[in-house]
């Protein structure tokens, strides 16, 4: 190996460094070294100039065009969430909003309930579901993206789960599922793997399951669509540097790709995890909370305390709080996704 080159980034670390144990050796890191430098250039040179000034009446004019943007925003976001904060902390029904303020009482009321334990299960829910639905939606991207025959016809038939409304989907799921007539049961009595009718959808675990096994086929689509649109944007210089140095593509998956691909993956497994704490439809038909309340997850329980409770304040108490969790646990994976960025532009 030629440790006299120039120095570039380390494979292992994707970080520019000039020790010479970092130093990569034939056209591979060259190529990868020569692109990142022309990108830290561009970035510093954008930094470094400074902004043209505007004269008065260009500003009056922007703002003038921003007060729709504002007032639809005030509207359709500001005007509801201080609605939701007051109805909050007051005895507040359906028919009659703001009968007494009560002040934090909804929310120890809410905590004591059966609401807390709703906010696990839907935690313990969405966490893992997110995360096996971005490993099958990378691994379905990776294949659409190589010379692979018929990737149009696959393209296509991944749009159908997508385009299906979610109550259609647990239809066709309730219909599978069925103990008697469905496919899932029928084709499992045939390989002997079943020999008594079963209701997936109304014994634990395999009501939760089948729940997220509903929302991976709906949603995986989804991911698939984001993490093929970002291969097609990934510079074409580092695999074919790749490809000369020898490596096979394996090794350009994982030690090219990848580490190119992951703060968008961050990105996506972040919006798909927010996604899935909203989760209703699939709740409301397959299982309607059941067995008991074992799938009753946060957005359901929200939609039994304002429509079968009618009662306003706790159900506008119940949303805060799936407003909080959600925010405690996306955060880190929000640090997580700058932290890569950080990196990935040094």
């Amino acid at each position: 190996m030629n440790r006299s080159a120039p120095a570039g980034p380390c494979v292992r670390c994707w970080h520019i460094r000039d020790a010479p144990e970092c130093i990569p050796a034939g056209p591979f890191g060259t190529a990868i070294f020569i692109h990142l430098k022309s990108m830290n250039s561009l970035a510093k040179a954008s930094r470094k100039s400074a902004p043209h000034s505007v004269s008065p009446n260009r500003r009056r004019v922007g703002l003038l065009l921003l007060l729709p943007l504002i007032f639809a925003v005030l509207f359709s976001a500001a005007y509801p969430a201080a609605y939701l904060a007051l109805t909050s902390i007051s005895k507040s029904t359906m028919g009659k909003p703001f009968i007494s303020w009560v002040g934090l009482n909804n929310f120890v009321s809410a905590l004591q309930g059966d609401f807390a334990w709703s906010l696990m299960r839907t935690a313990l829910f969405a966490i893992p579901t997110s995360l096996v639905q971005l490993i099958l939606g990378v691994a379905i991207a990776v294949l659409l993206n190589s010379k692979m025959r018929f990737r149009s016809l696959g393209r296509t038939l991944l749009l159908l789960p997508l385009m299906s409304p979610p109550v259609m989907v647990g239809i066709a799921w309730k219909v599978m599922l069925h103990p008697t007539g469905g496919f899932v049961s029928r084709t499992l009595a045939q390989f002997a793997w079943l020999h008594t009718p079963s209701s997936f959808l109304g014994e634990m675990p395999w009501a939760i399951l089948s729940i997220a096994a509903a929302d991976t086929w709906q949603w995986t689509p989804f991911i698939v669509i984001l993490v093929y649109a970002t291969l097609q944007t990934l510079p074409a210089e580092f695999e074919e540097a790749a490809r000369i140095d020898g490596a096979g593509y394996p090794r350009i998956l994982f030690a090219v790709q990848l580490p190119l691909l992951a703060p968008a993956l961050i990105a996506i497994y972040l919006l798909k995890l927010i996604l899935s704490f909203k989760t209703f439809d699939l709740v409301y038909v397959l299982t309607s909370g059941g067995p008991g309340v074992e799938t009753s997850l946060s957005s359901y329980k929200i939609w039994q305390t304002l429509f079968q409770d009618f009662n306003l304040g706790m159900a506008s108490a119940q949303t805060l709080l799936l407003c909080l969790i959600v925010t405690l646990i996306t955060l880190p994976v929000t640090w997580w996704h700058r932290r890569i960025q950080r990196t990935a532009s040094l």
